[in-house]
């Protein structure tokens, strides 16, 4: 994106948008495709969820995407223009598969008409778009659903060239070519986004996994791609400790993602994106939107090593409407992150 510094950005409301010296701004799209033969000019009840109609229903279609655009362009700091990276998490396969999460949903990519209206969302959405500057994180979890069905993408079934002949028809008939085939959709209709898969770290401590990993995600075709993204943890650790489960980092723990996450990047090729990581910290007291965490603190007070692993950005976001959230947080992003603007911000990559 034309930056030599780490990024740092978050899911966040404009008031905390324009608290700190932020590098970018996520947003969510998930709940499901535009409803087939409909939505394609105007929105009304029968668009339902749909991410296109996420505005005043007066609007056109598509209003949503270009709030986000247009108000990271006009970010400020201080007084002064600083412009954000809008960032756009799509999640949209789980939703419109009408199926369960895994195994099953992995089921509707081998269903021409609705892989069909699928593409056609993420074509909508490319297309919306246009020649803005953007990054474009793909699916997360589904990458990892196909990877638990077969380690090799191209045996995985989807009917990716009848759902979109327009766009996929050189493409293999495999998960693999659908991967392929969104990427390829993003360079023809959006040239100046920044595109990437979501590389699922769920077996990140057992030894091999980031090359077994690296593998997958390049036989899927992420190195077409810009980046990678993974994400530490869904969830705060003070919310999965009332759960009776134990997601703290560890000095070792921590240590461990970062060496997998280099040793995926240079496996892959790629830079990888740390994405929706937990924002409780220490002062908060395990309730509602105020769980304790320790990834913020750990990830700030040890940039050089995070920037050292191929991390080029660090989005920061509630993983589920619970979590702590960067308004809930007493104020600890917003204070790291300017703190590490006033330091000078973490080089990407220091000469030898």
């Amino acid at each position: 994106m034309g930056r030599s510094q780490l990024l740092v950005g978050a899911s966040m409301t404009d008031t905390t948008a324009a608290a700190a010296p932020f590098d970018a701004r996520y947003l969510y799209l998930a709940g499901g495709v535009r409803p087939a033969g409909t939505c394609t000019s105007s929105c009304s009840s029968a668009c339902g969820n749909w991410w296109g109609c996420w505005q005043d229903p007066a609007q056109a279609p598509g209003q949503y995407v270009l709030w986000h655009l247009n108000n990271t362009a006009s970010a400020t700091w201080q007084g002064a223009s600083r412009p954000q990276i809008p960032v756009i998490t799509y999640y949209e396969q789980l939703h419109s598969s009408g199926l369960g999460e895994g195994a099953a949903q992995l089921g509707a990519l081998n269903d021409a008409a609705q892989l069909g209206r699928y593409l056609d969302d993420w074509r909508f959405l490319l297309q919306t778009i246009g020649s803005k500057t953007a990054i474009l994180h793909v699916e997360p979890d589904l990458w990892g659903y196909v990877r638990q069905q077969n380690s090799n993408p191209s045996l995985v079934p989807t009917k990716v060239k009848s759902a979109n002949a327009t766009d996929c028809s050189t493409q293999e008939d495999s998960a693999a070519g659908f991967a392929r085939c969104m990427i390829a959709m993003a360079r023809k209709y959006a040239p100046n986004v920044k595109v990437g898969l979501h590389a699922s770290p769920w077996t990140y401590t057992s030894s091999g996994d980031a090359t077994s990993l690296g593998n997958f995600m390049k036989a899927l075709g992420a190195d077409q791609g810009d980046f990678i993204v993974t994400d530490p943890s869904d969830r705060d650790a003070g919310y999965y400790d009332s759960l009776g489960q134990n997601r703290w980092w560890t000095d070792t723990t921590a240590a461990q993602y970062l060496a997998w996450s280099k040793t995926l990047s240079e496996t892959v090729g790629k830079p990888s994106i740390m994405w929706q990581i937990p924002l409780g910290n220490m002062s908060q007291n395990n309730t509602t939107n105020h769980w304790k965490d320790n990834r913020v603190d750990y990830l700030f007070a040890n940039l050089p090593q995070v920037a050292s692993a191929h991390i080029v950005a660090l989005l920061f976001g509630a993983g589920e409407g619970q979590q702590t959230t960067p308004e809930t947080d007493g104020g600890n992003l917003i204070a790291r992150t300017k703190a590490n603007w006033q330091a000078g911000g973490t080089p990407l990559c220091v000469a030898p």
